[in-house]
């Protein structure tokens, strides 16, 4: 998401310096202000709304909206709510994450989702997260291995899946691959930015 093209429409970008994967991941709440910060810096840039590149991010979605003057959509989980109520009768939502030990039952309650939302997460010691913890090179084939080993073990354990939700910002990449190998509809922050973004610009009809 942090790459402007992989949008269909201008956007504006903001580092928060200090929030490493990790420290977002794991909840620190000292970053708080500097994500108020950044975000109030797009909005003086002309930002009509703001998002977040980390899923986990969802825990402060109520705290960052009420300091922030535009509205603002912390984490592609903001979807599964509305995907649950889309789907036919008896199939529900899984999550792909980044880290499933950390993706907790409050993520899931901050966006109004069912705490017990089915959750595969990618491997600590894997490939993508030596990526984006360590530096390590872009695997690609070994990314897309990972990620769609999640999705059959998801698939595995809650076969009466309809839909995925994919946590993690640097996964809509993989979201085509992750539809035609699981046959199943997939949300993710492109998604949700999308979608967002809809609702905040003026649309004329012939």
């Amino acid at each position: 998401m942090a790459n402007a093209e992989s949008w269909d429409f201008p956007v504006l970008l903001e580092v928060v310096r200090g929030a490493t994967a990790r420290r977002t991941v794991d909840g620190d709440a000292r970053m708080l202000d500097d994500f108020v910060a950044g975000a109030k810096a797009l909005v003086a840039r002309g930002a009509v709304g703001v998002i977040t590149s980390c899923g986990f991010l969802a825990v402060e979605q109520e705290r960052l909206a009420a300091r922030i003057s535009v509205p603002v959509a912390t984490s592609a989980l903001l979807q599964i709510p509305m995907v649950s109520l889309c789907l036919p009768r008896g199939r529900g939502v899984g999550v792909i994450t980044y880290d499933a030990a950390s993706l907790t039952p409050a993520h899931f309650l901050a966006v109004g989702a069912d705490p017990a939302t089915p959750v595969a997460g990618l491997p600590r010691g894997g490939a993508f997260h030596a990526m984006i913890e360590g530096c390590a090179p872009y695997d690609e084939m070994a990314f897309t291995h990972e990620i769609l080993t999640a999705a059959d073990t998801l698939r595995a354990m809650h076969p009466q899946l309809g839909a995925l939700v994919l946590e993690c910002t640097n996964l809509p990449p993989f979201a085509a691959r992750l539809r035609a190998h699981a046959g199943l509809a997939v949300y993710d922050i492109i998604t949700l930015g999308s979608w967002f973004r809809a609702g905040l610009v003026e649309r004329a009809f012939a």
